[in-house]
């Protein structure tokens, strides 16, 4: 599981354009993520979960400071290595605790089998059982992006550029071999960028993500593929 520490999390709706100018003031001083293809991305899907009156929803949309979701990551198609992740979000800061899930485990959760959760080894599917049984969480919609990482030991600073990001909206089945999803952009080439640092952000990187016109936003993945069911 993860070690349970805050870090900071700013997001910028960005255009192509701006994304090229970004990535080439980046690339002399931070590196890629090792886990990249040939293109320098990996592809990431997510299922996330919440209860029958949208909780996890509202309280993004009417802007909860303190709040929490739960959902089943995994990379590049690769059913190998799911991940449970609770994400936690207080203001600017998050924290992201995970748990290693095999895959027959979670084709058994996400059919409705739950009991073998309440005596698994990690504390984390524990959780997510009370809570799918005492606040009715249930997985909703599958959201899934391009992502282009890129990484600076100072400051555990990580940047990444989310493209493409898809949702299968009403479709209720997961883990199959071709997901049913659309794309969800308004605007297409528009991109998604994320700042993670731990204490600071050296003044280095501060100045070179610096754009004009480019505003922080609280932008979430789930909330905006949930925008149409």
């Amino acid at each position: 599981m993860g070690n349970g520490k805050y870090r900071h999390e700013l997001k910028y709706s960005i255009t192509y354009a701006q994304y090229l100018l970004l990535r080439s003031r980046l690339i002399p001083v931070m590196r890629q993520d090792g886990n990249v293809d040939h293109k320098g991305q990996y592809l990431i899907r997510s299922i996330y979960f919440d209860n029958y009156r949208d909780r996890a929803l509202r309280e993004k949309i009417n802007g909860v400071a303190m709040r929490e979701k739960f959902r089943i990551r995994y990379y590049n198609d690769d059913l190998s290595f799911l991940k449970l992740e609770k994400k936690r979000k207080a203001g600017d800061l998050c924290m992201k605790l995970d748990a290693r899930i095999e895959e027959a485990e979670c084709r058994r959760l996400l059919a409705g089998d739950t009991g073998w959760m309440l005596d698994h080894a990690a504390e984390l599917v524990q959780e997510l059982y009370i809570k799918m049984k005492s606040e009715q969480l249930r997985p909703r919609v599958l959201v899934s992006y391009l992502r282009e990482p890129y990484v600076c030991k100072a400051g555990n600073v990580r940047i990444t550029f989310d493209s493409n990001i898809r949702s299968t909206l009403f479709h209720q089945e997961f883990l199959e071999a071709v997901p049913v999803d659309v794309d969800i952009s308004d605007e297409p080439g528009r991109m998604i960028l994320e700042v993670k640092y731990d204490e600071f952000l050296p003044d280095v990187i501060a100045g070179l993500i610096q754009l004009g016109d480019c505003r922080r936003q609280a932008f979430s993945k789930y909330a905006a593929c949930r925008r149409f069911g």
